[in-house]
């Protein structure tokens, strides 16, 4: 009598073969959630540096408030915390085309829009404009909100936002502290 081998799979062939399967569509779901987060931290990036030099537009364009000293100046005023403020109050005028507004109500317009758009755009936004000539901490390897202050120093724009951990929490730097993602220094022909 002649035995006749049985054609197919077995068991433990099967096992292996969806365990290997499991673990490439793991890979590539754990690499899909990184690519969204890295495309997100992106735009988040890509929007700041918009709304920063937005800002510095404004800024080089309202000539009688930068020309004002420092401590009048409303836009070296400005230090936001969209965590900690909340949604900004309502602008006192609204400084659209055609309208008559002052130099001091067309920079308080433009820095309410600013504090809107990171408030309702970036998780935790937070800005500063102030003199400082150490945008740089070399020894963090990273931007710091810190200002030096002196009246020689750039003016500089300073914008970030919270990130978050892979566990969703926010991210932290070594100060308990949010590091700025975009720093802009206007150039010294500023009025």
């Amino acid at each position: 009598m002649r035995l006749r081998l049985a054609g197919g799979f077995t068991l433990i062939e099967v096992l292996v073969a969806v365990f290997v399967l499991a673990v490439g569509v793991i890979g590539a779901a754990g690499a899909h959630m990184t690519a969204l987060r890295t495309r997100h931290q992106s735009s988040l990036m890509s929007d700041a540096v918009q709304l920063a030099s937005a800002l510095a537009e404004h800024m080089r364009a309202n000539v009688a408030q930068m020309r004002a000293a420092d401590a009048a100046n409303p836009y070296l005023q400005l230090r936001y915390d969209a965590r900690r403020e909340g949604a900004p109050p309502r602008a006192a005028a609204l400084c659209y085309a055609g309208a008559n507004c002052s130099s001091a109500q067309l920079a308080d317009f433009e820095l309410h829009e600013l504090k809107q758009a990171l408030h309702a755009h970036f998780p935790g936004g937070r800005v500063a404009v102030c003199r400082d000539a150490q945008v740089w901490d070399a020894g963090r390897r990273a931007l710091t909100w810190n200002c030096g202050g002196a009246s020689n120093a750039p003016i500089v724009i300073k914008l970030g936002w919270r990130g978050k951990n892979h566990d969703g929490s926010d991210a932290l730097d070594g100060a308990l502290q949010f590091a700025p993602s975009v720093a802009i220094v206007l150039s010294g022909d500023t009025p």
